[in-house]
């Protein structure tokens, strides 16, 4: 018998190819003590149906329901939701919607807000008109007015619609609290004895404030959402295991 279930919510755009091993390489560690998992692709996103300009984001928040209901019609214990930046807000977001009620939360490196991972993705587009042209056409703000027109963009090989967007671009992880749930944040740092940062901490301090049964650690390891090669960060997953199985103490 399965001690519980977690259900995994990948990242945002490249950022989830970029962290398929990491995804892959915790579920089996989760697997190995007991824990049954599931993995899905979003709407639109890696092997699941639609395209990506589709995508809302109402239809992940119902993407992560079906998938909380879906395994826990089939295996006993309760269901955690497991998110990876973007997947972190998300299944915070989510989980309002979810039926069984997760019983709480596995957050690697949550963004603090959609705005700044959009900002952050625009400016790919900014930076790309500057390598092909020599300058950048637009600004952050002209693309920003452009979706919140009704408009889709085009940016590295993803086209963003404004059913995703705008409600992404108003999430911050600040207004997410999880009241009374238990939430394990875990953050990769550049070497041993980093802590959070001074913005998420705020955020942390105000979830316990809140009621929020949190721990946070920070583990050495590099961005591998985000790096060039695909990378590991065994300690992150050493860590994310322990917690789990041993839960807050």
């Amino acid at each position: 018998m399965a001690r519980g279930s977690v259900v995994y919510i990948h990242p945002f755009a490249e950022e989830m190819n970029k962290s398929r091993r990491m995804a892959a390489l915790q579920s089996r560690a989760f697997a190995a003590a007991g824990y049954a998992v599931l993995q899905i692709d979003l709407f639109g996103c890696g092997d699941s149906s639609g395209d990506f300009s589709e995508a809302s984001w109402e239809l992940w928040k119902q993407d992560v329901a079906l998938g909380v209901r879906w395994i826990g019609e089939r295996a006993a214990g309760e269901v955690t939701l497991w998110g990876l930046r973007l997947g972190a807000l998300l299944a915070l977001d989510a989980a309002r919607v979810c039926n069984p009620t997760p019983v709480g939360f596995v957050l690697w490196q949550p963004i603090l807000s959609g705005e700044a991972l959009l900002t952050q993705f625009l400016r790919l587009r900014l930076a790309s008109e500057m390598l092909s042209e020599g300058s950048a056409k637009t600004g952050v703000r002209e693309l920003r007015a452009q979706l919140a027109s009704g408009a889709s963009l085009e940016i590295a090989g993803y086209t963003l619609a404004p059913q995703l967007t705008v409600p992404m671009g108003g999430l911050r992880l600040l207004d997410l609290e999880p009241q009374g749930r238990v939430v394990h944040w875990l953050e990769v740092v550049a070497e041993p004895g980093r802590e959070l940062s001074p913005a998420a901490r705020r955020v942390a301090d105000a979830w316990v404030l809140g009621g929020a049964r949190l721990g946070v650690q920070c583990v050495p390891g590099q961005p591998f959402w985000s790096t060039v090669e695909t990378t590991e960060c065994p300690a992150l997953i050493a860590a994310t295991t322990k917690i789990l199985v041993e839960g807050l103490r």
